[in-house]
């Protein structure tokens, strides 16, 4: 199968410019901002994308700098919306309302914005990204598996460095208890599929955009179940 145009990416490469964006946003808020950390762990997977790409790491690296990009704008697009008071996708709702709540442990911060920008933001960004290349979702797999290989990779990472230590034992049980029922590698399999029927469905906009609306408000209530408040923490500006 005929792969999408190869073009050799540009010495600043837009992945540049999302990052620096996402560096001004880590340093305008709270660290303790469940955005500012959800945000952290997503500039540390694009810097690590776009070290990638400049290592030569991808098959098709304009095509992986245009999935990364389509893919990182809805993220900064949704905390735009945000902070004009606009409505934001339901996926990312949840983080943007608990953000400051003393219960929420930043591990859960983290993994509901992940939830938000994998469940539904990775699909969109793939057929986004179809539509820009005029190339089918299949001709993407090989950079969306490199992308979804690096961000299981560092899911444990996560994990290990957000995890409460021995002074919040207390909640340790109930936070693991809750963080064991969401998979990083299922969630990634199921936007692949969502996105090869979005794919599918793009001659039928009525039921394409029926099915986004489920699939945004699916993945908004996992992530309203990822933030339940476990502690009361005191949250200091």
């Amino acid at each position: 199968m005929p792969r999408c145009e190869q073009v050799p990416p540009a010495v600043n490469t837009p992945v540049d410019a999302v990052i620096r964006r996402m560096r001004a946003l880590d340093a305008a808020l709270h660290p303790r901002d469940g955005v500012a950390v959800f945000n952290r762990v997503y500039l540390t997977v694009t810097e690590t994308v776009d070290g990638y790409v400049d290592a030569g790491r991808f098959a098709d690296p304009y095509a992986a700098i245009t999935l990364d990009v389509r893919f990182a704008r809805r993220y900064l697009d949704a905390v735009g919306a945000a902070a004009r008071d606009r409505r934001a996708p339901a996926c990312w709702r949840p983080l943007f309302q608990f953000r400051r709540h003393p219960g929420v442990r930043p591990l859960q911060f983290a993994l509901a914005g992940i939830n938000a920008h994998i469940g539904h933001d990775l699909a969109l960004a793939v057929v986004d990204t179809c539509r820009t290349l005029d190339c089918a979702p299949a001709e993407l797999e090989d950079e969306f598996d490199t992308v979804g290989d690096l961000l299981v990779s560092l899911e444990e990472r996560i994990r290990e460095e957000l995890m409460p230590g021995p002074d919040l034992l207390q909640i340790a049980d109930p936070l693991t208890h809750l963080l064991g029922s969401w998979s990083l590698d299922r969630a990634r399999d199921a936007a692949w599929t969502a996105a090869r029927a979005l794919w599918a469905l793009r001659e039928l906009p009525d039921i394409a955009g029926e099915f986004t609306e489920r699939l945004d408000t699916a993945v908004g209530l996992a992530g309203r179940m990822l933030l339940t408040p476990l502690a009361e923490p005191p949250f200091r500006d």
